[in-house]
């Protein structure tokens, strides 16, 4: 892929029939004035392309932005059984073989099936058509509970919010968690869904709002220093430990002490990447309490150790 202080090509392909939201969530996620994403919109040809909304989008160029892309989008189309012409399938597996980063959002990955991309590997797509995609697909290892799979040259997500959250992860992958987080701010969207989030959760027959523990989060991301418990947070809720967990995990997909580990690793990130504090310091005001449970968690959640993550993404190094 190019260099990241170098513009990055992104092609979002937009086959017939494509669905009008999911075609627009990579325009409005990276095309911000602060990173170099220079995202286009294609098609099989230039021209209108109809979509399910009933008004066409117009794609400027056509299979070639394949070419000279660094990431390729696939947003979801109607009527994932018909055949994709092989023109298509074949600009994807060059595209791919080429080096460039192939994303899906929702049903967009049975294009990417279609091609032979996720033979091998791990994927997912909306939960109302995992069951089809493993059937039809038999050798991709389809996991039907996540909001998106990451694997590097390959991301597949779900349903359309996480068409967002596996964008802001192109972010986070290329520029850091503080840039993902403050565009997930913009945007007025979560700043970091893990990928292992359930994408469907059966609700309880006593349904929550869906932003009633919106207050106590936002608390408890202010207090990510301090030894925080079950029922510190049920009590700033006003409800059981027992409701805590039943509509935390209703709201996020996540358990209240998962969701807080998560939350104290993306915090240690922006404070590696924004500030040159020790390891030490880093480990206290994130939450994480000592330096070898800091690093645990890093290399359990990226795979790095805090100072590949803080030489990789500082900005302090940067300045």
């Amino acid at each position: 892929m190019a260099p990241l202080d170098a513009s990055h090509r992104v092609a979002v392909l937009a086959l017939a029939d494509a669905l009008p939201m999911e075609v627009g969530i990579p325009f409005q996620v990276l095309q911000r004035r602060r990173y170099p994403y220079d995202v286009e919109l294609c098609g099989e040809r230039p021209g209108p392309v109809p979509t399910t909304g009933g008004f066409p989008v117009h794609a400027g160029t056509g299979l070639e932005a394949l070419e000279r892309a660094d990431t390729v989008v696939v947003p979801a189309f109607h009527d994932v059984d018909r055949p994709l012409p092989a023109d298509v399938l074949d600009a994807l597996v060059a595209a791919h073989e080429r080096g460039a980063r192939l994303v899906s959002i929702c049903v967009g990955a049975f294009a990417l099936a279609q091609a032979g991309l996720l033979d091998g590997r791990a994927a997912t797509t909306h939960w109302q058509y995992t069951a089809l995609l493993a059937r039809r697909y038999p050798r991709v290892t389809v996991d039907p509970d996540v909001l998106y799979v990451d694997e590097g040259d390959v991301l597949t997500s779900a349903g359309v919010a996480s068409g967002i959250d596996a964008c802001l992860q192109l972010v986070r992958t290329d520029h850091g968690a503080a840039a993902a987080n403050e565009v997930a701010r913009a945007l007025v969207a979560a700043p970091h869904r893990d990928g292992g989030q359930a994408q469907f959760v059966v609700r309880s027959d006593e349904p929550s709002r869906q932003d009633a523990l919106a207050s106590t989060r936002a608390w408890a991301l202010q207090r990510l220093d301090e030894p925080l418990t079950l029922a510190d947070l049920a009590r700033h809720a006003h409800v059981s430990v027992r409701t805590l967990a039943r509509v935390f995990v209703a709201e996020t997909g996540l358990p209240p002490l998962r969701w807080l580990s998560t939350a104290r690793v993306d915090r240690a990130c922006e404070l590696l990447e924004t500030t040159d504090w020790g390891v030490d310091r880093v480990a206290r005001a994130a939450g994480l309490g000592t330096p070898a449970n800091l690093r645990l968690h890093l290399r359990r959640a990226l795979g790095v150790s805090p100072s590949e993550y803080r030489a990789t993404f500082s900005l302090t190094a940067a300045a």
